[in-house]
Order: structure tokens, then sequence, then C-alpha cells
């Protein structure tokens, strides 16, 4: 069976795939690719099926060699300087990795996340229904280290239909879509939301986005909301004002306003913002 073992993990390598929805009652999230777009796109390149697990990496670094045979990979996301062996590579595209070959990534040129898909799946044990690494629950696999030997799945039936598509642009300020509400009355003016521009903050994780900026004050400060259920790209103003986008590993439920919901589609490029980059937003 090939494999990849890791020589580097980089900053921060994961397994991840769609999620595992229907477990929030008992206060599990569905967690997940962070950026999915890109997540499925690297599928797509492989003619995996969509739910195939991959290697989410942030800020590029990740080292791994082909075990046991030749490895199909298709890297997307944030796009990094991909080195195979002592051979420059170009990421959105097919890419064979041959046994004993070194895969290399680099740091992305523009955004935070990159996506290695292996054609066939990591193929590493599933907890509750999905290899998703979960680092608000502490549960799927662990963080990739060296040494780390990654199984990978049985190849499709079917071949990729094209060897590469276009790298997208990745916007020096990125405009995020938010509806409003469902709690922006607690909020003396949820147009300061939009108003100004943001920068998102070294605390940003995959569990939300945190942003400096103006503070947006509380109207009501003398009661507190009860915990309500929490959703993908809710936008949440604790009692700092400063705003968190929830991103893929949210809590399941929070007591703090939500002022507004970045469109769905929004919340994978919301994914792809560094801490330190610039970002706006705008009322749909």
């Amino acid at each position: 069976m090939s494999a990849l073992e890791v020589v580097r993990p980089g900053p921060l390598a994961l397994v991840e795939d769609l999620g595992r929805p229907g477990w929030s009652a008992v206060g599990v999230g569905r967690s997940g690719a962070a950026d999915r777009a890109a997540y499925q796109l690297a599928n797509r390149l492989l003619a995996n099926d969509e739910g195939a697990a991959a290697v989410e990496v942030t800020l590029g670094g990740l080292e791994v060699v082909a075990r046991g045979g030749d490895v199909w990979v298709a890297v997307t996301g944030a796009p990094v300087d991909l080195v195979v062996g002592t051979r420059a590579a170009d990421p959105y595209a097919a890419v064979c990795v041959r046994d004993g070959e070194r895969l290399r990534l680099g740091m992305p040129r523009a955004g935070l996340r990159s996506y290695v898909g292996v054609r066939g799946g990591v193929d590493v044990p599933a907890v509750l229904g999905s290899r998703s690494r979960d680092v608000l629950a502490g549960i799927g696999p662990d963080p990739l280290a060296a040494g780390d030997v990654l199984p990978i799945g049985r190849p499709p039936a079917e071949y990729p239909r094209v060897d590469a598509v276009p790298v997208p642009p990745f916007e020096d300020e990125v405009v995020l879509r938010v509806v409003r509400g469902p709690r922006d009355e607690w909020v003396r003016d949820p147009d300061g939301l939009v108003r100004t521009g943001w920068t998102a903050a070294s605390q940003s994780d995959r569990v939300g986005m945190r942003l400096d900026g103006p503070r947006l004050a509380l109207a009501v400060t003398d009661r507190q909301l009860p915990s309500e259920g929490a959703y993908r790209g809710a936008v949440q103003v604790p009692p700092s004002g400063q705003p968190v986008v929830f991103l893929a590993d949210h809590p399941v439920t929070g007591g703090y306003p939500v002022v507004g919901v970045v469109v769905d589609a929004d919340v994978d490029r919301a994914a792809q913002v560094r801490p330190g980059q610039r970002l706006r937003m705008r009322w749909v």
C-alpha cells in the first residue's frame, strides 16, 4: 500500500475532509476543511470522491516522501512553490510523486491554507464518521508530526479529466458579504461592522477569525443572551467589542450576540485571510 511519510509538518498540517455533521446535539461540531472549495477542487483534480480526506497545510512548510509506490497529488488553496524531488511542479495540477521522492511546499505567496489532495485519499481511521481534526473538540487525527506515515486509500476507478486549472486570484483586501442579524439589536451601531475596515488578529485560528478595529459597543449591558446554536460564518460580538467570525471548528453554541452572518460561499475566503491582513464587510 502506498503512503506519505511526513518529514516536516510545517507550522500546522491537519488531515481534513467534509467534516462530521449530525453530532451537534452531543456538543461536537461539523469541523472539516476550512476552505471547502479549495479542498473539493483538489479532489476533483484527482477524480477522488468529494469527501476523500486531504491534508490542510497552514503557511506551507510541509515535506513528505512517497513510500510503497508512486503517489498522485494536487495542491490547491493558498498558492505555493512546489518541488518534487529536484524539479519544480505547478500548484492546481495533478502531479506524480515517484516512490521515494520528496514533495516540498514553500510559503504561500498569498492566502493562508493549502490543500494537498492525494489520489485515493488519506486513509487514516475515522472518528464519528470523519477523518477531520477538530482543534476545538480535540478529536480526529492528531496534527501531523515528523515521522508520521499517512496510508493512502484505493484509487478511484475514474481518471482525472483535466491536468490543471487556473490559480484563482487572492485579493490584498478581502471583502466579505454579510447578512444582518439575528441579534444586531444588541449592538448600538451594527452598521459599524461594514462602515470601517478590519484587520485579522494574530489570535485567529480554525475556530474563528478575530478582528481588530473600532469597538462595537453593546446596546444591552445589564443582561446576557441565553446560549443558542452557533453557525459557521456567524459574526459574534463579545464584551470586548472586537468581532469574531466563526470558522470550521466553531463551538456548537454561543451566548454573545451575532450581529451578522457571512454568506456561506465567502466563509471559504475568510479562511484564507492571514493574520495582519485587511478586510472589509458589506451588507447583502
